[in-house]
């Protein structure tokens, strides 16, 4: 089978294309015919090795997981014998978990592994670039931000994966949500619900004099100390770029004053909770509520380009890749 590997740190030219043995399931796994993936902000962290933190999980000299990879979408075509879960033939999406590895044909991914079927109202791109910015999105709202119904909540970088997962997410629970990007991409972050749009190259919310119970830095652009000053008195300001630079904050504030910053690890979250919240994914995209956003596509022979697009920083949800035309 075709796998997209990497064996050191550097631009999207480390990334190739090698031909390796196909998989076989062990007894609890189902073997995925993998029909798109995707490339997020993070699997460029991870290929670069930088910002340096990263290599606390990537390896410090030279990546230790050589394939990258997390979100992806496709069809079962053999299964464990202890599988009961699913069976041949299903269309499902999920995430690879933190091995990765779904920049290739085929996966192995455990049954009781982030995996449920995909849904009937997607293709397989739309299905593959859900997942990632859903994930984090939720659990920084719902469990670290304790977003209520009518609260102000502001999303900066919301025309990203994150981002405009986040912009549904907090219109979901009934928040009044604004959100921040560039003008190019002001008329998609309304239309996928954000209440109000700022234009960062033109306003600076944070001297506005407006005040926000969440907001929610999906890029990891801001600083805290600029952020409080739109914060209500008791506001919470969330990061999901986290840099090392934040640590001291989500310390300091924790004990001192009424305004918090705060990190989640959604990442590294038990596979049950992270299946839960897919499940729920699920449902709301059937219904509409929640609607991928993809910017491009590329197929797995160009998945070099498309790394080079997204470290532009100016993707818009989600950049796809397609395995299977």
């Amino acid at each position: 089978m075709k796998a997209i590997e990497y064996n050191k740190y550097g631009a999207p030219e480390v990334l190739q294309m090698i031909e390796v043995e196909k998989p076989s399931p062990k007894a609890n796994e189902v073997l995925v015919k993998i029909h798109a993936t995707t490339v997020t902000a993070t699997e460029c962290n991870f290929r670069t090795g930088k910002p340096y933190m990263t290599r606390l999980f990537t390896g410090f000299s030279k990546p230790k997981l050589k394939r990258l990879g997390e979100e992806f979408s496709g069809e079962i075509i053999e299964i464990g014998n202890a599988v009961s879960q699913f069976k041949v033939g299903d269309l499902v999406f999920g995430t690879a978990g933190p091995e990765f590895g779904a920049n290739a044909e085929y996966l192995c991914i455990l049954e009781d592994g982030v995996l449920v079927k995909k849904p009937e109202n997607l293709n397989f791109e739309e299905a593959a670039a859900s997942v990632d910015g859903f994930l984090t999105a939720l659990p920084f709202l719902r469990d670290t931000g304790k977003i209520k119904k009518g609260q102000s909540v502001l999303i900066n970088g919301a025309s990203g994966s994150v981002g405009a997962a986040a912009i549904q997410v907090a219109k979901y629970y009934g928040a009044i949500v604004t959100g921040v990007c560039s003008t190019s991409n002001l008329d998609l972050v309304k239309s996928i619900g954000a209440d109000e749009v700022i234009d960062y190259t033109k306003v600076n919310f944070t001297k506005s004099g407006k005040k926000y119970n969440i907001i929610f830095d999906a890029v990891g652009k801001l600083s805290f100390s600029d952020a409080k000053k739109a914060l209500t008195n008791e506001g919470v300001f969330l990061e999901a770029g986290i840099g090392l630079g934040i640590i001291p904050n989500v310390i300091y504030s924790s004990i001192f004053g009424k305004k918090k910053a705060k990190i989640a690890a959604t990442g590294l979250r038990k596979s049950q909770e992270r299946l839960k919240d897919l499940e729920l994914l699920k449902g709301l995209m059937e219904e509409e509520i929640i609607i991928p956003v993809v910017d491009r596509t590329y197929p797995l022979e160009e998945i070099s380009k498309a790394h080079s697009y997204v470290d532009l920083g100016h993707k818009k949800g989600n950049v796809v890749i397609r395995v299977i035309e």
